[in-house]
C-alpha cells in the first residue's frame, strides 16, 4: 500500500522546475532595489530684500576708506612743503578727479567681489543693473536725458547763483575741462546711480516697508489710548508677495508696498541734492532743481527696473551741461565766458 505521506515526501525531494517568484522581480520592488540619481535639495529663492542698510554702511564705508587714502597717496610727493601747501596741491583739479576715479574703480571692484558672498548672487544681478534693458531702450533713454539736461539749464539760467561757486575751479584750464568732460559722463554716473539708486534706493524702501506698519500700529495704539478705546493687539508687516504694482517681476523694488517705494524716492533724491550742494556753494534754488532732477532719474530706474537705464539717462543730461558749454565756450578755448 502506499504512503500518501511518501508522495507529498518525494514531491518536496524531487528538483523544482518551476521558479518561485522572487519579491525583487515585482516591478514596483525593482524599482526600489535601483540606484537613483542623486537630486539636490531645492534652494530657497534668493530673497530680493537686498541690498539693506547693513549692505550700504558697508558700500559707504569703503568709498570714504579708499577715498581718504588716495588723497594721503596724492599728498605723499609733498610730505616737505607745509601743510597749507600740500593741501593746496591736493585740491587741484586733476588730483582731485584723479582721487575720486581711484576710489570709484577701488569701490566697484570690491562691490563685485564682495557683496555676492553676501547675497549668493551676482553683483549686477543683486543691484538690478538690467544692461541689456538700457541697450533697448537706449534710442528714448539718451533724448530723455538731453531734454533733462536742457531743461534744467534753461531753468537754471533764472535762478540768482553767487558770482563764483567751487565748481568753477575746474573749469580754469582747458585740459582740467577735458577731464571733467570724459569723467561727468562716464565714470562719476555710474558711481552715483550705483550709490543712489543701486543701494540706497532699495535700502531706504526696505527700511520704511518695515517701519511703516510698525508706525502705523503705534500711532493707532495711541490713538485708541487717547479716546480710551480698547488698543490692537498685533500689527503685521507686509507680505513678500505683495507687489507695490510697478511692475511685474521679482526684482528688488517690486515686492513693496507704494508709500515705501515713494519714501524712499523722496529719501534718495534730498540726499542726492544735498551732495551736491557743496559745488553749488549751497545756493538752495539750484539744489532743490537737483532734488526734482534725482526724483526723475529714480523714476526712470523704478519703471524700467534697471540701474543702467538711470545711469544712461544720468550720462546723457551730463553731456547736454558739456555740450552747451563748448559751444559757449568756443571748443573750451574761452572759459572766461563762463565765469562771466
Amino acid at each position: 500500500m502506499t504512503d500518501p505521506f511518501d508522495a507529498d515526501r518525494e514531491s518536496d525531494l524531487a528538483p523544482s522546475h518551476v521558479k518561485e517568484p522572487d519579491l525583487l522581480d515585482a516591478p514596483d520592488e525593482r524599482r526600489l532595489s535601483e540606484p537613483r540619481p542623486y537630486a539636490p535639495t531645492p534652494q530657497p529663492e534668493h530673497s530680493s530684500r537686498a541690498p539693506h542698510l547693513g549692505h550700504v554702511i558697508v558700500f559707504l564705508c569703503f568709498a570714504f576708506l579708499v577715498l581718504l587714502l588716495s588723497q594721503l597717496l596724492l599728498l605723499t610727493p609733498h610730505g616737505s612743503h607745509a601743510l597749507k601747501e600740500g593741501a593746496q596741491m591736493v585740491m587741484q583739479p586733476k588730483r582731485q578727479i584723479a582721487a575720486m576715479a581711484i576710489a570709484y574703480l577701488a569701490t566697484l571692484g570690491f562691490c563685485v567681489l564682495a557683496f555676492p558672498l553676501f547675497w549668493r548672487r551676482g553683483f549686477l544681478v543683486g543691484i538690478h543693473w538690467n544692461g541689456a534693458q538700457a541697450l533697448r531702450l537706449a534710442k528714448r533713454l539718451i533724448p530723455l536725458g538731453l531734454v533733462l539736461g536742457l531743461t534744467v539749464q534753461a531753468i537754471s539760467s533764472l535762478i540768482p547763483m553767487p558770482k563764483s561757486i567751487p565748481m568753477d575751479d575746474y573749469f580754469r584750464s582747458r585740459s582740467d575741462v577735458w577731464l571733467v568732460t570724459v569723467f561727468g559722463i562716464t565714470l562719476a554716473p555710474v558711481f552715483e546711480e550705483l550709490c543712489f539708486r543701486g543701494f540706497l534706493l532699495p535700502a531706504f524702501t526696505i527700511t520704511l516697508d518695515w517701519l511703516g506698519p510698525l508706525l502705523r500700529y503705534l500711532s493707532a495704539f495711541s490713538f485708541a489710548r487717547l479716546r480710551g478705546d480698547e488698543p490692537p493687539r498685533h500689527f503685521h508687516f507686509f507680505d513678500d508677495a505683495k507687489s507695490a504694482g510697478f511692475a511685474d517681476g521679482t526684482d528688488n523694488l517690486t515686492f513693496r508696498s507704494r508709500t515705501a517705494i515713494v519714501g524712499a524716492s523722496i529719501v534718495t533724491s534730498i540726499l542726492f541734492a544735498l551732495l551736491h550742494a557743496e559745488q553749488l556753494a549751497h545756493a538752495w534754488t539750484a539744489v532743490f532743481v537737483l532734488f526734482f532732477v534725482s526724483l526723475a532719474l529714480t523714476a526712470v530706474r523704478i519703471r524700467t527696473r534697471s540701474v543702467a537705464c538711470s545711469t544712461l539717462v544720468h550720462a546723457s543730461y551730463n553731456l547736454s551741461v558739456f555740450i552747451t558749454l563748448f559751444i559757449a565756450t568756443g571748443g573750451y578755448r574761452h572759459l572766461e565766458k563762463m565765469i562771466q
